[in-house]
């Protein structure tokens, strides 16, 4: 009988030691949150650290929080990274520069007990990844324009940096205007950079060279931006421009005399509190039941812009 006691004793010491640890993971709080994006002279990116820092803020209000831009450069991203693992961050929101390259970083911080997740992008390693389901909006902004086209015409899917978005992107759009075969795709493979002036000179190059386009793609909205430009400096008209993002620039786009005549759209803001509650959960050791969380695109054009709640709505 003292030996069941006993065994007893043991179990129930060990379950309260186990109790008291969970207990006390629990209750982990998130002292510092480092965030690396692309840019932050992309409003998408300043959404991403505002919204990042809002929810950090709400769990903690003495939270930390530290965004910096990477410039699309592997080294300073790199850099970044060790820079947060010196300041014992507890949360890495990783926008990587390179998904697959930027790997060992993301080792070298969940080596040093800090939480990582892919926002934007995916990246190599990551616990988690949140991210705008970006198959669905190329489907979405390539499905508008075979549609305002009526299935025919010469059409470009201006490309971008290859990171997981742009690529998914475009495989959604080639899969929706493959259903079209009156529509021939002129170029795919252009890198716009994600930019404005990108964008701009890449619809240049087009024009140069096709004296017949009826639509571009492009894979951001500040290409679209550029794009619309370049095609008005150029005296090139009746072309149907749509993008990605649903930015705030493009609400202004799609209330003016512009071709861009849709965008599917992201919400920052949103990924980036999705990714600091995952980030947060993880660290106390609550796992998500989808390590790789797709957040839903909507269509946004011209007709339904009025009601549309971009990324500066209140929340």
């Amino acid at each position: 009988m003292r030996k069941h006691n006993k065994l007893f004793a043991s179990v129930a010491l060990a379950l309260g030691f186990t109790l008291s640890l969970s207990a006390h993971a629990a209750d982990k709080p998130l002292k510092a949150v480092g965030i690396t994006v692309g840019s932050l002279g992309n409003p998408y990116f300043v959404t991403i650290s505002k919204g990042a820092e809002a929810k950090a803020k709400q769990i903690n209000p003495n939270a930390r929080v530290t965004a910096v831009s990477s410039d699309y450069d592997m080294n300073k991203q790199f850099t970044q990274i060790d820079n947060f693992i010196s300041a014992h961050v507890d949360v890495i929101l990783l926008n990587a520069v390179d998904p697959k390259a930027i790997e060992p970083a993301v080792k070298k911080a969940k080596a040093a007990g800090i939480v990582v997740i892919a926002v934007d992008v995916a990246a190599a390693g990551a616990d988690a990844t949140v991210q705008t389901n970006n198959v669905q909006a190329g489907e979405l902004a390539c499905d508008f324009m075979a549609k305002k086209l009526n299935g025919k015409g010469n059409v470009v899917i201006e490309n971008g940096p290859q990171v997981s978005a742009v690529i998914d992107r475009v495989k959604g759009c080639k899969a929706e205007l493959a259903k079209s075969p009156g529509i021939k795709v002129l170029s795919d493979d252009q890198d716009g950079k994600g930019s404005r002036e990108g964008g701009m000179n890449a619809m240049q190059g087009y024009l140069t060279r096709f004296p017949k386009l009826d639509g571009v793609f492009a894979i951001n909205d500040p290409q679209a931006i550029g794009t619309d430009l370049a095609a008005k400096q150029l005296h090139r008209g009746n072309i149907v421009i749509t993008s990605v993002d649903g930015a705030p620039d493009i609400e202004s786009a799609l209330k003016t005399d512009t071709m861009i005549q849709a965008s599917a759209s992201q919400d920052p803001w949103s990924m980036a509190q999705q990714a600091v509650s995952v980030g947060y959960d993880m660290m106390n050791g609550k796992k998500p039941a989808n390590t790789m969380i797709l957040m839903p695109s909507t269509l946004v054009t011209r007709e339904n812009v009025g009601s549309y709640k971009g990324w500066s709505s209140p929340r």
